[in-house]
């Protein structure tokens, strides 16, 4: 097998700090994984390259659900109105109302800092005062 010129490389490297996965990266290159490893392991700045990619993905994922807050909190109105409705009851079931409202607050509650005191507000305005909710 021809030794990787630099230029193929640098977009070995890049491509594996996307995606973190050496097969993929591997098969992409028509390289076997251990050549893959070896060209990421042979270079310290892939670390910090790595490193860097995954702290953008987790600001843009965080970001993106900060911008969505306003409809999850329209959807949990909806879930507690559908709980109160007989006939969406007897249509999907509580256990499937209960499960689905559950399922979003845990989700809300769980990456909400603890210092957003509206929209812990809001949420304690919607659920009432549940202890435990979202303390």
């Amino acid at each position: 097998m021809a030794k990787l010129s630099d230029r193929q490389h640098k977009a070995l490297i890049a491509r594996y700090a996307e995606t973190n996965n050496y097969r993929q990266v591997a098969r992409e290159f028509g390289v076997s994984c251990t050549t893959v490893k070896r060209h990421v392991s042979g270079d310290a700045e892939t670390y910090k390259i790595v490193a860097q990619k995954k702290e953008e993905n987790t600001q843009d994922i965080l970001s993106y659900m900060d911008s969505r807050k306003g409809k999850v909190f329209d959807i949990l109105d909806k879930l507690i109105e559908g709980m109160d409705d007989d006939e969406k009851i007897r249509r999907t079931g509580l256990q499937a109302l209960a499960t689905a409202y559950g399922i979003i607050v845990d989700k809300v509650t769980q990456n909400a800092p603890q210092t957003d005191t509206a929209q812990l507000k809001r949420a304690k305005e919607i659920l009432g005062d549940i202890d435990g909710v979202i303390e």
